[in-house]
This record gives C-alpha cells, structure tokens and sequence, in this order.
C-alpha cells in the first residue's frame, strides 16, 4: 500500500470581505413576497402549457422578475 503524506504550503487564504447589500437591493428583496413569486411562477408554467419539470426555473424567473420590477420601482 502506497503511504499518503499532506503537503502543506504555509500559506494563509483570506476571503475577500462581503459588503452590505444597498439600500435599493435591500428593498428589492424584502418587497417581494413569497406568494407573489409563487403566482408569477404558476403564470409561467400555464404559458408553457402546463408542462411539468420545470418548477425551479418558473420560480427563479419569476423571483428575478418580480425583484427587478421593484428594484426599478425603487431606484
């Protein structure tokens, strides 16, 4: 059996610090509600003909829709 060994480097990895979103995007997000995103999901998937599978894309579609709707509202 061949031995592993662990090479270590000595290096320290920093993540680059994670900003506050806007005041507008703040908004945005909080403004949307989840039962309108649902709505806007279930239209998406009536125009598609109610074909099924595509649950996950009708909801972020209709999430990023709705929240640039607002956002453009807002700004």
């Amino acid at each position: 059996m061949a031995k592993r060994t662990r090479k270590t480097m000595g290096e320290v990895v920093s993540m680059p610090s994670v900003e506050s979103p806007s005041h507008a995007q703040t908004l945005a997000t909080a403004a949307v509600a989840e039962s309108e995103i649902a709505r806007r999901a279930f239209e998406l998937y009536c125009e598609r003909g109610n074909q099924h599978g595509h649950d996950i894309d009708d909801w972020l579609r209709a999430e990023r829709e709705l929240r640039e709707a607002v956002s453009s509202t807002a700004a």
